[in-house]
């Protein structure tokens, strides 16, 4: 049981890295989204450019021990989905340049979605423009 809780966290880690570095491409369709984007955005690049360690790290961790695992040895999960998210070599300045390549990406995409938005939405008190014939 703890050996498939461990995955759950991992599953769960990947899908929230995944949000944080491309959620900013819902945005134009989902607006209210960002009310969840942008907090997953402050944490991951504060705890890249901190250098601290997410606690689902290691939350996974134990539960990996208790279900009597030493590492990542086996298993699809372990093998393709751990190695992105914990990739051996990673430094300390890798870290902080994901962590600002992840705040660059994301204010581009909000810069982005808000700008097309702007274009949308008419100005307030201006009436919409009318085309076409008719009378």
């Amino acid at each position: 049981m703890y050996g498939a809780l461990a995955d759950l966290v991992l599953l769960a880690h990947a899908g929230f890295i995944l949000f944080a570095a491309a959620g900013a491409l819902l945005i134009r369709r989902f607006p209210r989204l960002a009310w969840l984007h942008l907090p997953a955005v402050v944490w991951g690049v504060g705890i890249a450019w901190s250098g601290a360690v997410c606690p689902l790290t290691p939350l996974e961790v134990r539960l990996r021990r208790q279900a009597g695992a030493s590492g990542y040895e086996s298993g699809f999960i372990e093998h393709y989905v751990a190695a992105a998210i914990y990739p051996a070599g990673l430094t300390r300045g890798m870290q902080a340049a994901l962590g600002g390549a992840l705040l660059l990406v994301s204010v581009l995409l909000y810069w982005r979605a808000w700008s097309a938005s702007r274009r949308r939405v008419p100005a307030r008190g201006a009436t919409p423009r009318r085309t076409g014939g008719g009378g």
